[in-house]
């Protein structure tokens, strides 16, 4: 279940990969080449040795001039163990799959940018080995989407910017704007985007605005992955809805992922009744790179 700024500010790019790539093009001013394929990859970086090290987000970009793995990290604070990290991720990559990887480093923070973008450098002072300059997406670059035109022009990009700026003197409109191009897209889709943007708005005011907002279109009442924010209680038939819904979104993830779905696997998630279940397994879709991990605990 998306449930924190951390999980949606990097799932989003899950979702659509193409924003990744239009934000390094559009936002930070880098060359990168159009994509002819991107493909999600196994985001565990763990090698033989008893230390875990997993990225948020890997994906696999096809282009013309060549190969390249979008590193993709969420940085809600300065995190110095974190940097260290990340020459570690890159230098794995780069080894393992022979191709280059590139770094980029998303926060609602302006200072969390200002940290993260700093250049890391190994080796001699002045004369480093090995430096490690990350992109960095923050509130003081990812543009301020405020109009129905731009929103619904570039649909992602306005998710991205509600995610990063929803909150102030604009919120209102940057929010409105967004429910407006959310309704030229699908409804499955709009429903996840509105799920990721109810998890990074922690602005009071702003989340009464976009609860409000979602109260009228039904976006959010209606996605599988906010059930948990409707009153206990309620009659049988709106719980087997909910418990469909909820299978439903599973199914949708995986496929959305490129994920082939046995049979046997269809079959135990929809005989399931557990709502807790459903959601756990739910989590574990995003991350997954075969239907049969839903059923493998992470943390075994």
């Amino acid at each position: 279940m998306v449930s924190s700024p951390h999980e949606a500010l990097h799932r989003i790019f899950q979702k659509d990969p193409t924003l990744l790539t239009h934000a390094l093009q559009q936002v930070l001013d880098v060359p990168f080449p159009e994509p002819r394929e991107i493909a999600a990859m196994n985001i565990d970086l763990t090698e033989i040795e008893p230390v875990e090290r997993r990225v948020d987000t890997l994906l696999r970009a096809e282009t013309d001039e060549g190969t390249y793995l979008l590193v993709v990290e969420s940085q809600g604070k300065k995190d110095e163990g974190k940097r260290r990290s990340w020459p570690y991720y890159l230098s794995y990559l780069y080894t393992k799959y022979h191709c280059d990887p590139v770094l980029i480093v998303i926060t609602q923070s302006a200072a969390t940018a200002r940290w993260a973008a700093e250049p890391i450098h190994l080796g001699v002072r002045g004369r480093p080995s090995l430096t490690v300059r990350p992109l960095v997406l923050g509130p003081d670059n990812v543009p301020v989407i405020a109009d129905e035109r731009s929103a619904k022009r570039d649909v992602p990009l306005a998710v991205l910017s509600a995610m990063t700026h929803g909150k102030g003197r604009k919120a209102a409109a940057i929010l409105e704007s967004l429910v407006a191009a959310l309704r030229t897209i699908d409804a499955e889709s709009a429903a996840v985007f509105v799920q990721f943007v109810d998890s990074c708005l922690k602005d009071p005011v702003a989340q009464q605005i976009w609860r409000d907002l979602m109260t009228d279109t039904q976006y959010f009442w209606r996605h599988p992955l906010a059930e948990q924010t409707r009153e206990e209680g309620r009659e049988k038939g709106r719980e087997e809805g909910r418990i469909e819904a909820q299978v439903e979104m599973i199914f949708k993830t995986l496929e959305w992922r490129g994920i082939p779905l046995p049979e046997t696997v269809r079959e135990r998630v929809a005989a399931c009744a557990d709502r807790a279940q459903l959601l756990a397994w739910t989590e574990r879709a995003f991350h997954a790179t075969h239907a049969e991990d839903l059923f493998r605990d992470p943390g075994v």
